[in-house]
């Protein structure tokens, strides 16, 4: 727990005496284990809590370090007004390219959709004009009933 967090609990004196001392009797406890084990395993113990306390202070370095970047960074894009130089002509560059790109593709497809439509119409036209049956068959209300009538049976 954080000390945030600790100090919105409420604890009554009695209890934080209580907490003290079985948090006493753990460290005492641990002590005492700590005195009973062989000394190349105490050794051991401390080199691990060495190397364990040397990383945990790079890694808050590192991340005190970061900050500090990125504090200055957010800073000198606040203070200069926004990025400058080649980045201003970029940028809207980029938006202006992806707008073309866009509407390139939809002229594209639209004219794929149009073309694939012709070619329907094409193949139509081609079976009519290929067929037994003569174009004026088709117009002929007579034979539309015709197919009607075969349709159903």
């Amino acid at each position: 727990m954080t000390t945030q967090h600790l100090q919105t609990l409420s604890v009554t004196p009695t209890e934080q005496q209580a907490a003290d001392a079985l948090a006493h009797a753990v460290v005492r406890h641990l002590n005492h284990g700590a005195e009973q084990l062989p000394h190349d395993i105490s050794q051991r113990l401390k080199a691990a809590r060495s190397l364990a306390l040397e990383k945990r202070r790079q890694s808050l370095v590192a991340a005190q370090n970061w900050q500090a970047q990125a504090n200055g960074a957010s800073a000198s894009l606040t203070l200069t007004g926004g990025p400058s130089g080649l980045w201003r002509w970029l940028r809207p560059m980029g938006a202006t390219a992806a707008f073309l790109l866009l509407m390139a593709t939809w002229v594209a497809m639209d004219q794929w959709k149009a073309d694939d439509y012709a070619q329907e119409v094409a193949d139509v036209d081609t079976q009519i004009l290929t067929g037994e049956l003569p174009p004026s068959a088709y117009t002929d209300p007579g034979f539309a009933q015709f197919l009607r009538n075969n349709q159903s049976q």
